[in-house]
């Protein structure tokens, strides 16, 4: 216990101390260099994820090949020049692979040279052995069948099953979820079940679960130890499995927006770690529970001033035991419990300072452990290592890269990324990210994009390589991300400041960032656009509304333009009836009690105010926001004489899923942006 509490003074400043290592001023590079290219930024990363073995002998890798359709292979550790294609399908692509044992890999599909819209497609589960030998299909697709995946005897599960764990047992089996609907749209429930991946047979988890349960915590083993299920009239429950009685017990339910705590993590020894809003200004903090009293513990294992708790516990498998914590504040941070993988982070930093160096481990904690080490910057999209000790002193660790994320972009010539605590004009407290370009003069004023994240209840950034602002800042461009009162990741309280305040405090905050940029962060005031997708387009176009002295132009895609669509397209949106009934109102407004506040929300109806340049771009297919949404403001823009740049892309839905869609619009963003601030 003593330990974990002292954690809580260092861990802010270990966050704190690795970005501010990292957010150097910008080194020049040569001007006369051409610029890096949209695909540089946008075209799929050269290894997109890297898995080792339970021993630490075989590293599991997903690489492009052929028509760029994701292959994985594996990797001898010893050797890493022996690499064998064990899985590489001409339709699909694998995601998401994890090793059951040394000898064999389950892994997902998918299809990303078709842009489907919002119509999910099931990913499946399949097995394989380390040598590429013994493909079989677990768990069907909704669409297709992979031909040679399947064998006499028991039939693959229906597609409505998902991979939940992988315990860490030694044995064959998988933990997998059947997803069950009501009315097709709201979850009812998630079944969990056991599945042996040699045999492709399924049994319950347990013989007596509560019903309805949508969420599982499982220990090692993958027998489950704490659920959240649904009850009646919108509530929800917290349950805990005493395995000494064999019983559920209740130990918290709520409803929207009043969970007083929420589930983290079981380990090894049984400890179940929740969060609860109890910072000093309703942070996310890290606590044990207590099961005499029924409620967490009063004092905080982990807290983050400032920041709310976003990580988890360290382990070799989910369930297991307590190794470290990673959380990210203004950057990612680990602080290990284990020695032996605290000296080995304070090698691995030295060999890679001013960068955060992410490590997994097997055999974690023995002195001959295998490290594979995630690292990146502000600046670098990332690199994979391995570290290999071969006794008790970390500095002799062998020391091997596996492979760069994008080696066709230059550290060199890559922005800054630095995080500013400013004041709102009513005080709140307002986070705000600064994306420098590189060889930027101080004195000399830049070209902004002002880019609002969507959402909006969600954090926008952290300190790490971004495509977006990254190929902004590559034009010349200083960009500017507000993280506005309803963003999480800054405490309930930021986030509460947002509730029904689209168009008015939350637009407030994304003017009062760009003026203290104009002033404090070199924006020029008379080259500033403002940008975003979902929320953020709402903003974009509102912002045009609201202050149209402060932006030239805007970008908007996917853009709810009318927030009173949210509640009327149910059939085409796939926002689930209980998030309408529940969510919405409370953090947006009821469309009958607040339907003055709604209107006054619309940029719809007050089209004719946008005057400046606006680009409005969106999918087709999408569900979230239906095309509907643009088809109306361009219709009212064109009544008032301001035709926008109009864009949509057939197939694509919210958000761009081909790399073509991602480049084509990236190279229209520049042109639309060259025309309007240079």
């Amino acid at each position: 216990m003593k330990t974990l509490i002292w954690l809580r003074a260092i861990a802010f400043g270990l966050a704190t101390a690795a970005s501010g290592a990292a957010v150097a001023q910008p080194v020049a590079v040569a001007t006369t260099a051409p610029l890096p290219p949209a695909s540089a930024f946008y075209s799929r990363p050269a290894v997109e994820q890297s898995v080792l073995s339970p021993s630490g002998r075989w590293l599991a890798i997903l690489v492009p090949v052929g028509k760029l359709r994701n292959a994985l292979a594996v990797v001898d550790v010893d050797d890493l020049q022996m690499i064998k294609i064990v899985a590489n399908f001409t339709d699909f692509d694998v995601e998401h692979v994890s090793w059951v044992s040394d000898d064999t890999l389950v892994f997902s599909v998918d299809d990303r040279n078709v842009a489907q819209g919002e119509t999910y497609d099931w990913p499946g589960l399949f097995s394989i052995g380390r040598d590429g030998e013994g493909l079989r299909q677990l768990v069907q697709l909704r669409r297709h069948f992979v031909t040679g995946g399947q064998r006499p005897g028991v039939q693959p599960l229906s597609a409505n099953h998902v991979l939940l764990q992988v315990p860490n047992d030694g044995g064959n089996a998988v933990i997998v979820g059947e997803i069950q609907w009501d009315n097709g749209r709201d979850l009812a429930a998630i079944v969990a079940k056991r599945l042996d991946v040699k045999t492709g047979r399924s049994t319950a988890v347990a013989e007596r679960v509560p019903p309805n349960v949508q969420r599982w915590l499982f220990d090692g083993h993958g027998m489950p130890r704490a659920v959240v299920n649904r009850q009646d009239g919108g509530r929800f429950a917290v349950q805990w499995h005493d395995k000494t009685s064999d019983t559920w017990k209740v130990l918290n339910t709520f409803t929207y927006l009043d969970e007083a705590w929420s589930p983290v993590a079981v380990d090894a020894g049984g400890d179940f770690f929740v969060t609860s809003n109890s910072g000093p200004a309703g942070e996310a903090v890290l606590k044990r529970f207590d099961f005499t009293t029924g409620k967490p513990e009063p004092e905080p294992l982990v807290s983050t001033p400032g920041f709310d708790f976003q990580g988890s516990l360290l382990s070799e498998s989910p369930g297991g035991v307590k190794l470290g914590v990673r959380t990210t504040t203004d950057a990612e941070t680990t602080v290990w419990f284990d020695p032996v993988l605290k000296a080995a982070q304070a090698d691995i930093d030295r060999r890679l300072p001013g960068r955060i160096n992410r490590l997994s481990c097997r055999a974690c904690g023995s002195d001959h452990m295998t490290v594979l080490v995630s690292s990146w910057s502000d600046r670098d999209p990332g690199d994979v290592w391995l570290w290999r000790a071969s006794g008790p002193n970390p500095a002799e660790a062998t020391w091997r890269k596996v492979g760069a994320l994008r080696p066709a972009i230059d550290p060199r010539r890559m922005a800054t990324l630095d995080l500013h605590r400013i004041k709102a004009r009513d005080g709140q407290d307002l986070p705000v990210w600064v994306t420098t370009p590189a060889g930027a003069v101080k004195g000399q004023p830049l070209p902004t994009v002002v880019l609002v994240h969507g959402g909006p209840w969600v954090r926008g950034v952290s300190w790490r390589w971004a495509a977006d602002a990254q190929f902004l800042a590559s034009r010349g461009y200083l960009v500017i991300e507000p993280e506005f009162r309803g963003s999480t990741g800054y405490g309930f309280r930021h986030l509460q400041a947002g509730f029904k305040q689209w168009g008015q405090a939350m637009q407030d905050d994304v003017a009062d960032a760009t003026r203290w940029a104009a002033q404090a962060a070199g924006a020029d005031p008379k080259r500033i656009c403002i940008a975003g997708a979902s929320y953020g387009g709402y903003s974009t176009l509102m912002g045009l509304v609201r202050d149209p002295d402060l932006y030239r132009c805007g970008i908007a895609w996917v853009a709810v333009t009318e927030p009173r669509l949210m509640y009327e397209w149910s059939s085409r949106s796939d926002l689930n009836e209980t998030w309408r009934r529940y969510g919405l109102p409370a953090l947006l407004g009821d469309p009958k009690t607040d339907a003055a506040m709604l209107e006054q929300a619309s940029p719809l109806a007050q089209a004719a105010r946008i005057k400046a340049p606006l680009m409005l771009v969106f999918g087709e297919s999408d569900r979230r926001v239906p095309l509907e949404h643009g088809t109306r403001l361009r219709k009212a823009l064109q009544d008032a004489g301001r035709d926008p740049t109009w864009v949509t892309y057939p197939q694509e839905g919210h958000g761009w899923l081909l790399q073509s869609t991602r480049i084509d619009f990236a190279n229209r963003v520049q042109n639309f942006l060259a025309e309007h601030l240079k």
